[in-house]
């Protein structure tokens, strides 16, 4: 069992970060080296606090981890030195433990009994997790696992994302011939360009794609399904099709300036980055030297933050419409289990820059070449009503990091599937579409959302699939398409 006492006798920490003024000069991962041995006694000093809860809210009902990790197991198997079945418990519920160990915003610790009173003070869930897949790669834990017989069906999977790669996997191993379709040159989704390398480096995208490949999972890139090849087509060579695609369609504001030089949607400025990351040559949208605003308070915003940063940026503001959350829980408006409504610092602020709440865009203001030279301002209330006097900020570079609205319009759903009113894919309790044989998973059914409930989306989504091919399946669903995480907001 548990160390009942181990919360008592260590406090929460976790892994440093490398110096503020030594990692902005790069785009390695941020966390600090640290001795082998050193690093796996803070591992298991930190497990050894969790308490083995007779509820474990971290991963079951709908305010922890959707994947239903069995968090307490891996924990105790941490705390007695087990580190090969920890991998083990791990990679049962999750097939990307080092992706969400990393860019994950760990529903589980928001639901952590210790988190009762302090959210501060619950489990490094998420650090230990990422601990453990590390070192299963490192140790060779971590092998392929092809398929014992093959059912002669074959399965279309139309996107390289989390839910994309997480479907492929469970149906390959289920024994389907699985092609992954990808538009991008490289796989990865938002994984690849979406997020940037300061946060996860990109090689271990690459590292988990030879296991998919060596399991028996093919996969195309420079595919737009849609157009090259259509979905008549797929529907037509495949036994099944999931859309994995994703919430691409980005929200805009409709003011005046907005087609000014030097406003840009924060994807394209991400996307673009990420290329430059990759040896694609410089971005065409780049941060060195001008004063950026970024609008929106959300993780695009801080990605956006750390990404101006390492731009060498000479200034950087970010706009939120919403009031500034407190510093501590409010157990009015989000008591525990539920994510607090707290004051978000990630990493990227800690690097510089300003932060400005209750505050809203009412035009983009440009000189006489056409080109952006500030933002016009106005403090505005939770309705974005403006209610104080207008002002101006000097901007050269604008970033729009305000949301999703749904899957990117195009050829695949103007003759496919029916979307719902928020602009994503609809489907039954089997993940099926309308369209007999079409499924979908992750944020294309979703919305936005977290990368862990793509993985679990995924998941769900293969075992709707193997039920259709086969009559039956053995996958696991870890969640319904009517799933929602219960937050503050």
């Amino acid at each position: 069992m548990a160390d009942p006492r181990g919360f008592l006798r260590y406090g929460r920490i976790e892994p440093p970060h490398r110096p503020v003024g030594e990692r902005i000069h790069d785009w390695a991962e941020i966390a600090a080296p640290i001795a082998p041995a050193e690093h796996d006694r803070l591992v298991r000093d930190q497990a050894t606090r969790c308490m083995d809860c007779g509820i474990p809210f971290c991963h079951s009902g709908s305010a922890g981890c959707p994947l239903g990790n069995l968090i307490p197991e891996w924990n105790d198997l941490v705390r007695r030195d087990l580190w090969a079945e920890a991998s083990r418990r791990l990679h049962a519920t999750n097939n990307f433990p080092e992706f969400t160990g990393r860019i994950c915003p760990a529903p589980c610790e928001s639901a952590c009994v210790l988190a009762l009173s302090d959210p501060a003070a619950a489990v490094t869930i998420e650090k230990i997790e990422q601990a453990i897949a590390d070192r299963a790669f490192a140790d060779g834990t971590v092998t392929p696992q092809p398929p014992r017989r093959r059912t002669g069906c074959s399965v279309a999977v139309v996107g390289s994302g989390p839910a994309g790669l997480a479907a492929a996997q469970q149906l390959t191993r289920a024994g389907h011939a699985v092609t992954v379709y990808e538009r991008d040159d490289r796989l990865g989704g938002l994984l690849r360009y979406g997020i940037p390398a300061y946060k996860m480096n990109k090689a271990l995208i690459d590292r988990r794609l030879g296991q998919l490949r060596a399991e028996g999972t093919e996969f195309r890139t420079g595919c737009d399904v849609g157009l090259d090849p259509s979905l008549a087509r797929l529907r037509a060579d495949f036994d099944a099709v999931i859309l994995a695609v994703g919430s691409g369609a980005t929200r805009d504001m409709d003011l005046p300036g907005r087609d000014l030089s030097g406003v840009h949607q924060a994807m394209d400025y991400l996307v673009a980055a990420n290329h430059d990351c990759e040896g694609d040559g410089t971005t065409p949208i780049h941060a060195a030297g001008r004063r950026v605003v970024i609008i929106g308070g959300g993780d695009t915003g801080a990605d956006c933050l750390g990404t101006a940063h390492r731009h060498r940026a000479a200034s950087i503001t970010q706009l939120d419409y919403r009031g500034r959350p407190p510093d501590t829980r409010d157990d009015t408006r989000s008591p525990w289990p539920l994510t607090p409504w707290v004051l978000r610092t990630t990493p990227a602020h800690a690097e510089g820059g300003e932060r400005r709440f209750e505050v809203g865009v009412q035009r983009f203001v440009g000189d006489h070449t056409g080109r952006l030279r500030a933002l016009l301002l106005a403090e505005v209330d939770a309705r974005r009503v403006r209610v104080g006097p207008e002002f101006e900020i000097p901007c050269d570079l604008a970033l729009l990091a305000i949301g999703f609205d749904g899957v990117r319009p195009g050829p695949l759903l103007d003759n496919g599937p029916a979307t719902t009113a928020r602009g994503t894919v609809d489907c039954g309790a089997d993940w099926q579409t309308g369209e007999p044989g079409v499924f979908v998973c992750g944020d294309a059914h979703r919305g936005a959302s977290l990368v862990v409930w793509a993985i679990a989306e995924g998941r769900a989504a293969a075992r709707g699939v193997d039920t259709y091919l086969t009559g039956r399946s053995r996958l696991p669903a870890p969640v319904t398409p009517e799933s929602r995480l219960l937050t503050a907001d």
